[in-house]
């Protein structure tokens, strides 16, 4: 499989993620939590969160390490926020500790901020004056899928999908109980 290949696939992913994670939000809010969708969704929102978060993972450890994209000081910056994610969210997801998203919380804020703002500056280098030491520039872009797809872009959407994960909350007398 080429790099064109794969990072159209990841955009895909992320894109699957993105929507995803902002149709579970939706679902949460509008639709029964009894729904059998959003129900099986609850019931392994942990493990999805844990998949997303490796998936992120391992995607910038292949643009870096196998595509040889050198990942600039923002890249950085995002991979700290989001490949402990994927250690803590599977020890989670195996413990059932729906708590853990008040300890991914501070990862999430940072990473969906930082991701933000990378993005933006893709689209509009001059936001990021002095963003970016020595390396390469926060306003390069590898790449753009699908006409707006970038590694940031897939690194927000990751976030994104893992914060709808793990704190929409559809409300049963059943699920209060059993997490206080």
């Amino acid at each position: 499989m080429n790099v064109r290949t794969v990072e159209l696939f990841a955009s895909l992913l992320a894109l699957i993620a993105l929507v995803g994670g902002v149709s579970y939000v939706l679902l949460g809010l509008w639709v029964s939590p009894r729904a059998s969708v959003v129900g099986e969704i609850r019931r392994l929102a942990l493990w999805l969160a844990w998949l997303v978060a490796a998936g992120a993972t391992a995607g910038s450890l292949y643009f870096s390490e196998v595509a040889n994209y050198v990942p600039c000081r923002l890249c950085w910056f995002q991979r700290i926020c989001m490949f402990p994610l994927a250690g803590i969210l599977l020890v989670a997801a195996i413990r059932k500790d729906r708590n853990v998203r008040w300890y991914a919380l501070p990862l999430l804020i940072a990473g969906i901020c930082l991701s933000t703002y990378h993005y933006l500056i893709e689209w509009k280098p001059s936001l990021g004056e002095g963003a970016c030491g020595i390396g390469p520039s926060c306003t390069d872009v590898w790449f753009r899928r699908i006409g707006f797809v970038t590694l940031s872009f897939m690194a927000l959407s990751g976030f994104i999908a893992i914060a709808a994960l793990l704190f929409v909350q559809p409300n049963t007398s059943h699920d209060q109980s059993s997490e206080q």
